[in-house]
């Protein structure tokens, strides 16, 4: 009988392609950035014209950029601009003017697991390491092109 039972289980493992558990998983979406040339005029839109509760700009040189984050219910939006003429930003102004969407940030269980793993499955990461981000947990981001062209930041919930 158990082993009608495990050839059964495997069968049907085999028809619908199970993926072997994880030993991390994805969590929320934590935060859309959006890169703007002008971080004065785009806090004054969502503070004063849309009413939401933006948070104050923070410097963050060790990744370039200044940040601000605008609550929502149920998720951020972080908005980015140059902060030196090195930042990743300035080079994402420069071929988009009027600024945009830069990355999504999704939190995951355990980083460095997924770091591993992620690694294993080929998906190139822009650091070596995990980095502190914005949120002061570590954060690592996951090469576009090997993310159907989204710059995808993962955090440490």
């Amino acid at each position: 009988m158990a082993s009608s039972l495990l050839k059964v289980a495997v069968s049907l493992c085999f028809s619908f392609k199970c993926v072997p558990q994880s030993l991390w998983k994805l969590g929320r979406l934590n935060h859309v950035a959006i890169a703007v040339p002008d971080l004065e005029k785009a806090t004054a839109l969502y503070r004063d014209v849309l009413g939401a509760q933006v948070s104050a700009t923070v410097p963050l040189p060790e990744h370039g950029v200044y940040t601000v984050f605008v609550e929502l219910g149920n998720t951020k939006l972080e908005l980015l601009h140059p902060l030196g003429e090195k930042s990743p930003i300035a080079g994402f102004l420069q071929k988009n003017k009027a600024g945009g969407m830069h990355h999504i940030c999704i939190e995951v269980d355990d980083i460095n697991a997924a770091i591993v793993d992620l690694k294993e499955k080929k998906i190139r990461l822009l650091s070596p390491e995990p980095r502190i981000g914005a949120h002061g947990k570590p954060v690592m981001f996951l090469h576009p092109k090997d993310c159907d062209g989204v710059l995808v930041e993962i955090e440490q919930a």
